[in-house]
C-alpha cells in the first residue's frame, strides 16, 4: 500500500466496498465476494480511511470537536447558531451542524470492516496477509465505535448504540438498543485485544505503511474504552491498567516514550511534522498539502489577516489558561495571548497590535497546530494551497504516549486511592517535560488537572467527556465563561491587557439528558426499534 493512500487513491477506493445508505442496511455483510487478490484487499484496508479527506470535513475536520465547545476549555470562537445550540445544551436531533455526520461514516466504517472480517479469512491469500488484513478491521470496527460510543450511549436510562457485527444477520439489525453502553465498550475493548493480536508492532511495518494501525494503537485506544467503562463499573480500572502496561512494556524499536529535546520548547516542538512517527505519536490521521484533514486549520484567526483561510472557530477560555501552573511550557506551547508572537506565514506576528488585530471571541487563540503555516512558502508545500481545504502535513494524532501515561495513572488513583506511589511517578513524567517540579501529589485534582493541561485541544482525547464522567460537569459549566480583552496602545506601541469579561453567564447542563447528544434525526430512516435519546 502507498503511504497512506488514504490521501489521495481514497474516493475511488471507497466504491470498492458495499456501504450502507444508512447503517440498517439490509444486505448481509460480507455478502460482497468478488475480491480476488490481493491487491482487491488492499483497496479495501483503505477504504476504511474514506472519513480521512478534506471531504469528510464533518468528521476529520470540525466535526466532534462541536462537542467540545461543551467543555469549559473553548467556545464556538465565532457567531454560529447552531454551534451555540450545542455548547449550550440546547442541541436538537436535526441540528444542522457537520457533527450529524460522524453517526453515518463511523457505521459506514463499521460496515466495511465486517466485510473484511467476513470475507478475507475465505480467500486463498496468505496467511499472514489474512491476518494482518482482518486485524486492521477489527482495529477500525472497534475505532468506530469507540469514536460514537461516549457521546451517545449510557448506562441508563438510554442504553448503548447497535452493535452490528460480521455475524449479525439482516433481521437482527433493527433491534432494541443494547440496555448498556457496556456492551459497546466490552465489544469495542474485544475488537481491539483482537486487533493487538494480529497486527503488527510498529516496527513490524514498512515505511510506506506508516499510518495504519499495529499493536500499540490497539492497546492504547482498548485502555481509552475501558478508561470511559469505568465510571459505570471500577472493575474496568484493571483493563486500563493493563492495556497501558501493554503500550508501556515495549522495548527497542518499538519502545514509547515522551518526545522531549532537552529544552523548554519540547512540548512545542512535539507538533511538528518530524514526529509523526516518534516515540510519542501512537496514532495519528495524515494529510499533505493535497488532501487529508483539516481539524488544525479551523481554530486560527478568522481569515488569517488575508495570508490563510483559517475559520475562527474553537478558541480557548481564560479557564483553561489559567489552569497551568506557574512555569508550565504547555500554556505558551499551546495558547496565544494577546501580545504574544507567532511565527505565522513568513512573518513574525505580534497578536492584537494595531495590524493584527484579534478575530477570537476569547481574545486569545490556539497555537498547538500551527507549525506547517510558520514559512512564507508553507502553501503546496506544508499546507493545502486552498485555506478551505487546510490539510497539511502535520499529523492529527488521536492517541500518543501521554495519553497512555494519564489513563493509568488516573486508574491508579481511581483503584488505589490518592498518592499511589505509581502514579506519582508518572505524573512527575509529564511534569518533567512540561519543566515543572517532579512532585506530585498523586491526587485526583492533580491528575484532572494535568490532562487538561496536556490534552487540551487535541482531537480524540475529550475534555467534555472527562468532565461527564468524573461528574464535574454540572458545576463547571454553571460558572461563567471568562475571555481576555485587550487593546493596542499607540503612544506605547505595545498590547496592553485589560480586565476580563463574561463570555456567558454559565450554561445548565442537566447530567441525565445532556450526558449525552441527540442521535441525529437521519439515523432513523428505514428503522423502527432504534429510540432517541431521552430529552431530546
Amino acid at each position: 500500500m502507498k503511504k497512506i493512500l488514504i490521501i489521495a487513491s481514497l474516493a475511488l477506493c471507497c466504491s470498492l466496498l458495499a456501504s450502507c445508505e444508512d447503517f440498517l442496511d439490509t444486505k448481509k455483510y460480507g455478502a460482497k465476494t468478488d475480491w480476488e487478490t490481493q491487491e482487491d484487499v488492499e483497496k479495501a484496508l483503505v477504504a476504511l480511511f474514506s472519513f480521512n479527506t478534506n471531504d469528510a470535513e464533518g468528521v476529520t475536520g470540525r466535526g466532534i470537536t462541536w462537542f467540545e465547545c461543551c467543555s469549559d476549555d473553548m467556545t464556538v470562537g465565532r457567531p454560529q447558531g447552531e454551534a451555540e445550540d450545542i455548547r449550550n445544551f440546547r442541541m436538537s436531533p436535526s441540528n444542522g451542524r457537520d457533527v450529524k455526520n460522524n453517526w453515518k461514516i463511523m457505521y459506514e466504517v463499521n460496515a466495511k470492516a465486517n466485510n473484511i472480517i467476513k470475507v478475507v479469512p475465505t480467500m486463498n491469500l496468505d496467511n499472514a496477509f489474512k491476518t494482518k488484513a482482518t486485524g486492521t478491521a477489527y482495529f477500525f470496527r472497534g475505532f468506530a465505535m469507540l469514536w460514537l460510543s461516549p457521546y451517545y450511549g449510557d448506562n441508563g436510562p438510554n442504553g448503548g448504540i447497535p452493535i452490528i457485527l460480521d455475524t449479525t444477520e439482516p433481521a437482527a439489525m433493527d433491534s432494541p438498543r443494547p440496555a448498556s453502553v457496556l456492551q459497546n465498550y466490552d465489544q469495542i475493548i474485544s475488537d481491539l485485544r483482537e486487533a493487538g493480536e494480529r497486527l503488527p508492532l510498529f516496527s513490524q511495518l514498512a515505511p510506506q505503511e506508516y499510518g495504519m494501525p499495529h499493536k500499540a494503537a490497539a492497546w492504547a485506544f482498548a485502555a481509552r474504552a475501558a478508561l470511559y467503562a469505568a465510571q459505570f463499573d471500577a472493575k474496568y480500572y484493571d483493563t486500563v491498567i493493563e492495556m497501558c502496561d501493554k503500550v508501556m512494556g515495549l522495548t527497542g524499536a518499538d519502545k514509547r516514550e515522551l518526545f522531549d529535546d532537552g529544552t523548554d520548547k519540547a512540548f512545542a516542538n512535539l507538533w511538528r511534522k518530524q514526529q509523526n512517527f516518534g516515540s510519542e505519536y501512537i496514532f495519528s490521521l495524515l494529510g499533505s498539502a493535497v488532501d487529508g484533514p483539516k481539524f488544525h486549520g479551523m481554530s486560527f484567526q478568522n481569515g488569517g489577516w488575508g495570508l490563510y483561510n483559517h475559520w475562527g472557530y474553537f478558541q480557548p477560555t481564560l479557564s483553561l489558561w489559567n489552569a497551568f501552573e506557574s512555569g508550565d511550557t504547555r500554556r505558551d506551547a499551546t495558547i496565544i495571548y494577546p501580545g504574544q508572537t507567532i511565527r505565522f506565514m513568513g512573518r513574525d506576528i505580534v497578536f492584537g497590535s494595531s495590524s493584527y488585530s484579534i478575530s477570537s471571541d476569547t481574545g486569545m487563540s490556539f497555537r498547538k497546530f500551527l507549525s506547517p503555516w510558520e514559512e512564507a512558502d508553507c502553501k503546496g508545500k506544508e499546507v493545502n494551497s486552498n485555506g478551505d481545504n487546510a490539510s497539511n502535513t502535520l499529523g492529527t494524532c488521536l492517541i500518543r504516549f501521554a495519553d497512555v501515561l494519564l489513563m493509568k495513572a488516573e486508574a491508579l488513583i481511581w483503584k488505589n486511592g490518592e498518592g499511589d506511589a505509581e502514579a506519582k511517578q508518572l505524573l512527575n513524567r509529564i511534569r518533567k517535560r512540561a519543566r515543572l517540579p517532579e512532585n506530585s501529589p498523586a491526587t485526583k485534582a492533580e491528575l484532572k488537572n494535568q490532562r487538561r493541561c496536556e490534552l487540551a485541544f487535541e482531537f480524540m482525547p475529550s475534555r467534555h467527556l472527562d468532565m461527564v464522567r468524573w461528574g464535574d460537569a454540572k458545576e463547571a459549566y454553571a460558572k461563567p465563561t471568562q475571555r481576555v480583552n485587550s487593546h493596542w496602545d499607540y503612544d506605547l506601541q505595545q498590547v496592553v491587557i485589560d480586565a476580563p469579561s463574561n463570555y456567558d453567564n454559565g450554561r445548565t447542563f442537566d447530567p441525565v439528558i445532556n450526558q449525552v447528544f441527540p442521535i441525529p434525526v437521519t439515523a432513523f430512516n428505514g428503522t423502527v426499534n432504534l429510540t432517541q435519546n431521552q430529552g431530546y
